[in-house]
């Protein structure tokens, strides 16, 4: 049962109503989602509702109607109380605690919804929406909205359009509060501590399966909700596969442990945090030149996460210190800039060096907006997470140099929790350690 710090949600949904401007939004919850037979996966909330709500179940709406300058502007639609119902699945806050605790002008029962849904949209120019992704609720929406249009076309009122909220959302989630920022680096030390955790506990274990447990362990008993994602915890070869998520496979000592992992809080700020570490507590001579490459890069690439840059600064920083380590050890051949430009590198590195990190791990917000990059500012957590990842998956680009046995097998990333400030940047998950001294026995 989660009670939500109704201060900060009041803020966030002023100043969304504010910004509609005469709109009538309307964010639907998460559903539960079948597992098996009766079974249901762990609720996970929609991050929108979460936002503006800090209401935590399932089957609910939230309506904001900014086209009322007072009283009702935010209604909830919520599921009952039901005492036979409380007692299979757990506590309801109902109609009357969705406005005593979330502080709804409103509240009614989800079933009222499609009878009670038109009243509210009345006298709004245009409904705010996310089309494609709630069958159910989308139904009731689109029916109402052929009833506006109809309205419009014979008596010169009613909602004129759709509209979807993330025009108005990511923009907001983009840059972090006070309250969320602390929030995010809390996950952040949770998750580097258990990164820390793996690496002195290394040498006693056999299998990836092994490792998991002790991180997924480890973010519940700090009271994490538990993984941010599926944990890769990836040996030897399995490191070249990206998303690697089986965790089973034994672990030899002449190989690399690279492991993906984060925790997410019971509200959702996320950790997201990679380091490879050697299994049998030493590098071997190709595997130390491939990590030093990648960490150079890495390093070097965080200290552009600073107000005014953008994410491909950060992305192109890493992208040429990467192609010209790899050129020093034969791995690739030619002109740097031509290199990149053709892409031949990407058989090596073929992802981006980072990504927007908040309560979606991969969180909301553009990276460019048309033909111009999004300028960091204060505020904003991103990931930085450069790798390099040597197999024979994809086949090397023609031109290029054909891959060394001794190389196969050795996948690197190196990821960390980067906040921009007004200063250098932070690195929330500095705790976990990452220096080649630090991980050698």
């Amino acid at each position: 049962m989660l009670r939500s710090n109704y201060k900060i949600f009041e803020e966030r949904r002023e100043f969304f109503l504010n910004n509609l401007n005469g709109k009538a939004a309307i964010i639907p919850s998460a559903s539960l989602v079948r597992h098996h037979a009766d079974c249901e996966y762990p609720f996970r909330q929609d991050s929108n509702f979460w936002y503006l709500t800090g209401f935590d179940e399932p089957d609910s709406v939230a309506l904001f109607l900014s086209q009322n300058p007072e009283g009702e502007r935010f209604i909830l639609f919520v599921t009952p109380k039901h005492i036979i119902q409380e007692v299979w699945h757990g506590f309801r806050w109902g109609i009357e605690g969705a406005e005593k605790e979330f502080k709804a002008d409103k509240a009614h029962s989800i079933h009222d919804l499609e009878k009670l849904l038109p009243k509210y949209i009345k006298g709004s120019d245009e409904i705010v929406f996310s089309v494609g992704k709630n069958p159910s609720i989308e139904k009731i929406v689109l029916d109402i909205f052929a009833s506006e249009i109809e309205g419009l076309s014979r008596h010169g009122t009613g909602a004129n359009g759709i509209k979807s909220p993330d025009i108005y959302l990511n923009e907001m989630r983009l840059i972090k509060s006070d309250f969320e920022i602390k929030r995010m680096r809390e996950a952040a030390e949770i998750s580097a501590r258990a990164h820390e955790l793996v690496r002195q506990s290394i040498s006693s274990k056999t299998n990836e399966r092994q490792i998991q447990g002790l991180l997924e362990g480890f973010f519940l008993e700090q009271g994490a909700r538990g993984p941010a994602y599926n944990s890769i915890v990836a040996s030897g070869d399995n490191a070249c596969i990206l998303h690697y998520t089986l965790n089973n496979a034994e672990l030899n000592k002449d190989e690399l442990l690279l492991v993906d992992a984060g925790c997410s809080l019971n509200d959702y700020y996320n950790g997201d945090i990679t380091r490879t570490i050697p299994i049998g507590g030493r590098f071997t001579q190709e595997q130390k030149v491939i990590y030093e490459i990648v960490l150079e890069a890495q390093k070097t690439a965080i200290n552009e996460a600073i107000i005014g840059s953008n994410a491909s600064n950060i992305h192109n920083i890493a992208l040429r210190i990467l192609v010209e380590g790899l050129k020093s050890i034969g791995l690739l051949r030619g002109d740097t800039d031509g290199i990149i430009e053709d892409g031949s590198y990407k058989h090596l590195y073929m992802h981006r060096t980072g990504h927007w990190l908040g309560l979606d791990v991969h969180d909301v917000g553009a990276y460019r907006m048309g033909e111009h990059d999004v300028s960091l500012q204060k505020g904003m957590i991103l990931t930085v997470e450069p790798g390099i990842y040597i197999s024979d998956r994809i086949p090397v680009p023609q031109g290029q140099p054909k891959i060394d046995e001794k190389w196969k097998g050795i996948g690197i990333r190196i990821e960390d929790d980067v906040l921009v400030t007004e200063n250098e940047p932070e690195i929330l998950s500095s705790a976990a350690l990452k220096e080649i001294s630090d991980l050698e026995f």
